[in-house]
């Protein structure tokens, strides 16, 4: 049994690829929208093109979330611009999908653009996927990103803070290599005995487990927080993750449904 706490309680809600129940994912009308609703961060996925610019997409093709067809490594930022990342979606959620303008690829410098024009302070998590072509040098390409912005390292005089996010060891320690001071999660999503104990590999600060994984051990935040590890849940969107996350105390809230989670939390008393 979990020790209930008195102390108060206010998790981050982050937008999983935006308020992507609302919008078609990675798009700029998600992140307006997650914006609009009160997130407190925006989360989103990142690969390189064939000529170096990091883009907001998670899988690595693109014949799922636009007209087109073939790699995202293969393909200039140009080709993929040519295609439509916005309109592609259908309703399948019942909660009203609105058709998005016609556009192309979101790129993470835009994304941290509309991010630091939030007009309030507001959270980013970018996540690095493995494996890919390019290795290394989408981390590389990151970081100088970053650090253009003054975002390599947390300055409590800019609005906008930055933490990266992966499922790869190898790619969070280059991430701590190239900027000690960046926080960093280490995303968890199999059962494993470093994550039994809450142990995180090094260059990692942060816990992030899947919600389901936190429904077979629930004791893993225990465990994390006693270690001193902040703990970011993905990808919470129904009234039973909403409670098992609130009951367990997270730090972070991941969640395709930013506006529900948040109207939750203050059902229950932990948003104002």
């Amino acid at each position: 049994m979990l020790p209930e706490s008195s102390e108060p309680w206010t998790p981050l809600v982050f937008a999983h690829r935006g308020s992507s129940r609302r919008h078609a994912e990675h798009t700029l009308d998600a992140y307006l929208l997650a914006i609009e609703e009160g997130a407190d961060g925006l989360e989103c996925d990142v690969r390189l093109t064939r000529d170096g610019h990091l883009v907001c997409l998670h899988d690595s093709r693109i014949d799922r979330t636009s007209d087109g067809r073939g790699r995202v490594s293969t393909q200039t930022l140009a080709e993929l611009d040519r295609h439509d990342f916005a309109s592609w979606r259908t309703d399948l959620s019942g909660e009203g999908l609105i058709t998005g303008r016609r556009g192309g690829v979101l790129t993470l410098d835009q994304l941290l653009g509309v991010a630091t024009d939030a007009g309030r302070p507001m959270r980013l998590l970018i996540e690095t996927k493995h494996p890919v072509r390019y290795g290394g040098a989408v981390e590389s390409a990151l970081v100088q990103l970053l650090r253009r912005y003054g975002l390599d390292r947390p300055d409590p005089e800019r609005p906008l803070r930055v933490t990266v996010m992966s499922f790869s060891a190898n790619a969070v320690k280059r991430v701590h290599q190239l900027a000690p001071r960046l926080p960093i999660v280490m995303l968890i999503d199999v059962w494993s005995v470093p994550s039994r104990i809450g142990w995180l590999p090094p260059g990692s600060t942060i816990g992030g487990p899947g919600v389901q994984l936190l429904r077979a051990a629930p004791e893993l935040v225990e465990r994390l927080h006693r270690r001193g590890c902040p703990v970011y849940v993905w990808t919470v969107n129904e009234p039973d993750e909403v409670d098992l996350v609130a009951k367990l105390r997270v730090d972070g809230i991941i969640s395709d449904r930013p506006a529900y989670v948040i109207d939750r939390l203050r059902d229950m008393g932990h948003r104002s």
